[in-house]
């Protein structure tokens, strides 16, 4: 691979290709994009109406002859066309839309993803143009966004929770000894919310306010402070527009089977760590990454149930994509770590 004087003028890309939020790092750049993974179709004349920000705008507010398509479902490919559509405009749009670039792109994808799905993802950024496709796991690439000393003979643990996945790894010596994608993370979360305010309020509420209510309120143990907020939506009965006010103790307890659920995979994860690494481990704890480790006392609750100290990433949101991006000036790291490498 020619790197040399071309390296200067690189086009190269890393993604995060997430399930709620796509983040795109440009070699030199740094994060150059950051917008929610979704596309709004016309289904008359099966265009392109938005892509992103103004697309999650449309979410739920769409007339008939649009609709808002989520192209990822549990961090893959669920709607192989608009995903295509959709990296095509973020590559593009990374690139200040200069025509005729093909970048290497550097993706990153949960740990339990299949053949297939990988072909999948893989597919859609060569027909965006991607000249090379390089597919790291989100557990490493999100260590190495969160600083940790992934090459060193120690064993480091981290626990990306994002939209769709939650990834828990274990890395020592550049290598992954124990990882695993468990499918309930930030939107899992979304629809425990939204479930409790239909039951318990009788009130149906749209996706994007049920993220806010768990941006508001949500939390993985109780807060020294009450808080609550007043939600708006539809009366399941009456079909009224109606106001009901929620508190953190009510989301919590909508919040605790999923939490439950990362926890024990957590613990699951320890449980299968060699015990040399589980060692250090317990002196050194693991990090939080992804937009689920911004919920309040999730940290507490795990440093409480495993054990073992905790810290959450400097940059959460951004940590699987900055690791990413560290990857474009280290091609022999790279090659190490890339799933079914070239």
């Amino acid at each position: 691979m020619l790197l040399g004087a071309f390296a200067i003028f690189s086009n190269d890309l890393a993604i995060d290709l997430g399930t709620a939020n796509t983040c795109v790092f440009a070699r030199g750049q740094g994060i150059v994009l950051s917008e929610p993974s979704i596309v709004a179709m016309n289904t008359v004349n099966d265009r392109i109406e938005a892509v992103g920000n103004e697309a999650k705008a449309m979410v739920g507010r769409t007339p008939g002859c649009i609709a808002a398509i989520k192209p990822m479902r549990d961090g893959v490919i669920a709607d192989f066309n608009a995903a295509e559509k959709m990296l095509d405009y973020f590559i593009k749009k990374a690139h200040g839309k200069r025509r005729f670039v093909r970048p290497r792109v550097v993706i990153g994808v949960p740990s339990e993803i299949t053949q297939v799905e990988r072909r999948a993802v893989r597919d859609s950024a060569h027909r965006a143009r991607a000249s090379e496709v390089f597919l790291v796991e989100e557990g490493m690439a999100a260590a190495i966004g969160a600083g940790l000393p992934i090459t060193e003979a120690c064993g480091s643990m981290i626990v990306d929770i994002g939209g769709g996945t939650t990834d828990i790894c274990v890395i020592s010596l550049a290598g992954i000894v124990y990882s695993r994608s468990v499918r309930v993370a930030g939107n899992t979360m979304d629809e425990a919310i939204a479930n409790y305010v239909k039951r318990e309020k009788d009130l149906l509420i749209g996706e994007r306010t049920a993220e806010q209510i768990k941006i508001e309120l949500g939390s993985a143990a109780p807060l020294r402070e009450r808080k609550e907020m007043e939600v708006k939506g539809r009366h399941v009965v009456q079909g009224k527009p109606m106001t009901v006010t929620v508190n953190d103790q009510e989301i919590r307890g909508a919040l605790e089977d999923p939490i439950r659920q990362i926890v024990q995979a957590v613990l699951n994860g320890l449980e299968a760590t060699p015990p040399e690494l589980a060692a250090d481990i317990c002196d050194r704890g693991l990090v939080l990454s992804g937009g689920g480790a911004l919920i309040r006392n999730l940290d507490d609750r795990l440093r409480l149930e495993t054990g073992v100290p905790v810290q959450i990433a400097a940059d959460p949101l951004s940590s699987v994509v900055l690791g990413a991006g560290q990857m474009l000036s280290d091609f022999g790291l790279l090659r190490k770590i890339s799933l079914d490498s070239h």
